[in-house]
């Protein structure tokens, strides 16, 4: 593997970035909309299992002021809000990616290591 520099610059950028997607839920609420699309309030509160309403209205308040997500209110009775990326949110589309292989990976490693010392 090539050596690569790591600049004070881009330890501050990565931080940003932690500060904006940081927490149990921003990650898997983007994941949600990335995966799916638009997803209404209870669609999330399926897809993310645990996540209390209060919780997941801070967590879109804060990614939509983020401006990742995209709050819609429809004209529909009773009213329906959806959210969505937007279109600078869709830009953690491979990072999503990324985290969900290197997750998948990351299991399989570890079970795989269970196994063999269960197998001892």
């Amino acid at each position: 593997m090539a050596e690569q520099v790591c600049h004070k610059a881009d330890i501050m950028a990565i931080h940003d970035a932690m500060d904006i997607l940081s927490g149990k839920w921003k990650i898997s609420i983007l994941s949600s909309m990335c995966y799916y699309g638009k997803r209404r309030f209870s669609d999330l509160l399926n897809d993310l299992e645990g996540i209390s309403n209060k919780q997941l209205s801070k967590e879109l308040k804060e990614l939509e002021m983020n401006k990742l997500v995209k709050r819609t209110v429809l004209d529909t009775q009773p009213v329906t809000v959806q959210y969505n990326l937007t279109e600078y949110g869709w830009t953690l589309q491979d990072l999503i990616h990324g985290l969900a292989t290197w997750g998948t990976k990351h299991r399989r490693v570890i079970m795989d290591e269970q196994s063999a010392l269960a197998d001892v």
